[in-house]
């Protein structure tokens, strides 16, 4: 994700959280020549097309990357297009979970901070396709997260609640597949989950 956008809405940031953003990626490509088995150094240019300019695989972009499969490809296309229905139920699952988050001294009030927030959703998703298009599970930055998490500090981000969201996602994505697919499609998401997650304060 470039930018995380919780960030980007809020207007009173930091020199220092201004320098972070645009080093605030989830998804680093540059150590993945060679790593993405059957994935070429031009398909994995077009990644990185989409990813700066944070849109999801276009379907040319996934005819270049049929060497993975169709059921990758297949995949893919069914979570871009409906992401839009995947960020809505993760997004009721937040606020069911977490009651009261909307309102005046909840983590994502005032309705910016909100809005924001799914967005980021629909970014976390959207990387999320970049590593299941080209096969490879651990698709992030270290260095990229590492910026986000100090970003995410900055506005007291509610870590828990982006968390849960992320789960979120994941639910709503395995079941739009059969059984069957899950287990190969769910890496991608618990690798993210597993990521955000190390934000989260260690137990008192």
């Amino acid at each position: 994700m470039n930018e995380p956008q919780l960030q980007n809405q809020t207007p009173s940031l930091s020199d220092r959280a201004k320098q972070l953003i645009p080093q605030a990626r989830i998804v680093s490509f540059a150590e993945w020549d060679g790593v993405a088995d059957g994935v070429a150094d031009s398909a994995i240019a077009r990644l990185q097309t989409a990813d700066d300019e944070k849109r999801y695989p276009s379907d040319e972009d996934l005819t270049a990357i049929a060497a993975v499969g169709v059921d990758a490809i297949a995949a893919v296309k069914q979570l871009r297009d409906q992401a839009a229905d995947i960020v809505d139920e993760a997004r009721a699952g937040v606020l069911q979970t977490f009651p009261g988050i909307l309102e005046p001294g909840g983590g994502l009030y005032p309705p910016m901070r909100a809005e924001a927030c799914w967005r980021d959703f629909w970014h976390f998703l959207r990387c999320i396709t970049y590593g299941i298009a080209s096969q490879q599970q651990t698709y992030t930055s270290p260095e990229g997260l590492a910026a986000m998490e100090q970003l995410y500090e900055e506005p007291q981000v509610p870590l828990p609640a982006m968390v849960e969201g992320l789960k979120g996602i994941k639910k709503a994505s395995l079941r739009r597949f059969p059984a069957s697919a899950q287990p190969a499609l769910a890496p991608y998401f618990d690798h993210l989950i597993a990521q955000l997650s190390a934000f989260l304060p260690l137990p008192a």
